[in-house]
């Protein structure tokens, strides 16, 4: 793979979140040298290309296969881009990235959970691809209808969207059941928007289901942490989160995290493209359930109606 066949987007974030992103597309050598890095990142500035392939049970060349294929010229470029990296990083960010101990106190849970999450936020921001984004923003905003499939923690970031665009008026349905939603993408058509979610990009149930909304001439959106997974194979649009998984599946519940980053950068950007019909639609949704909120006052014109 050469440098230009780097996902867009992908190569303005950092290295790490970058060889994060295309783990799983790498070929099995080169994801043992990604391991190697990943795993003691601040010691990459101090080894010999060597030591890096002896390591990760390989060659040298592999190891300058495996910096091209993140985007870097060679191993030289990879050892400096990770030093930068490392000296952007505090000693506070380094404790809290690490992984959650069994013994570890209550405080220093928390403390490590908010970090990761908002370090999800962060990363997921900084490599989000903007025409990528305003692909799909214009595709949704166009749509005729929009389905969301989604299975496991994705399937709740599949409702999320799924209310937000309903409340601003467009037709959306959230699908978690693999016999559900392939019975719905058979029913699109050319002018429709299909969105799969999946953190691996690796759910099958997930990627079938797009690849028969796509099979019926509907426009293909996946939403995966890695930009080169198999649901990007059966995908017009891939928009892509980084986040980092840990212990006790923190990265689970962080990736959700960034699904919902991506979800409300895509929402905004639907809601400004139709921003009259949005306005109307917050307005009358808004008055709708205005009287279900404690301490609200009624409805004049409803007791206006009644002779009161």
């Amino acid at each position: 793979m050469a440098i230009d066949d780097v996902p867009a987007g992908v190569g303005s974030s950092s290295p790490l979140v970058r060889i994060r992103s295309l783990l799983p597309g790498l070929a099995k050598a080169e994801q043992r040298v990604a391991q190697v890095v990943l795993d003691a990142p601040a010691s990459i500035a101090r080894r010999s290309i060597t030591d890096v392939a002896e390591t990760a049970g390989t060659s040298e060349t592999t190891v300058t296969r495996f910096c091209k294929a993140i985007g870097v010229g060679g191993y030289p470029d990879l050892r400096i881009a990770l030093a930068a990296d490392t000296a952007r990083t505090s000693p506070r960010d380094r404790v809290l990235g690490g992984e959650i101990e069994p013994g570890e106190r209550l405080e220093q849970i928390i403390d490590k959970v908010a970090y990761a999450d908002a370090k999800a936020v962060e990363e997921t921001a900084g490599q989000l691809d903007a025409a990528e984004l305003g692909a799909v923003v214009a595709a949704v905003a166009q749509a005729r209808r929009i389905d969301v499939y989604g299975v496991g923690a994705s399937a709740f970031v599949g409702l999320d969207l799924q209310q937000k665009l309903h409340r601003i008026g467009l037709t959306c349905f959230a699908w978690s059941d693999t016999h559900a939603a392939l019975t719905s993408a058979a029913l699109l058509r050319e002018g429709d928007v299909a969105i799969g979610i999946s953190h691996t990009g690796a759910t099958t149930e997930t990627a079938e289901v797009l690849r028969e909304a796509g099979r019926r001439g509907a426009v293909t959106a996946a939403l995966t942490n890695f930009s080169r997974s198999p649901i990007t194979e059966v995908a017009d649009h891939v928009l892509t989160t980084a986040v980092r998984e840990t212990t006790y599946r923190s990265g689970a519940m962080a990736s959700r995290i960034g699904q919902l980053t991506v979800i409300d950068c895509l929402f905004i950007g639907v809601a400004q493209h139709r921003i009259e019909d949005t306005e109307a639609a917050l307005e009358a949704t808004y008055e709708a359930v205005g009287g279900h909120r404690l301490g609200a006052r009624p409805d004049r014109r409803r007791h206006k109606e009644d002779g009161r």
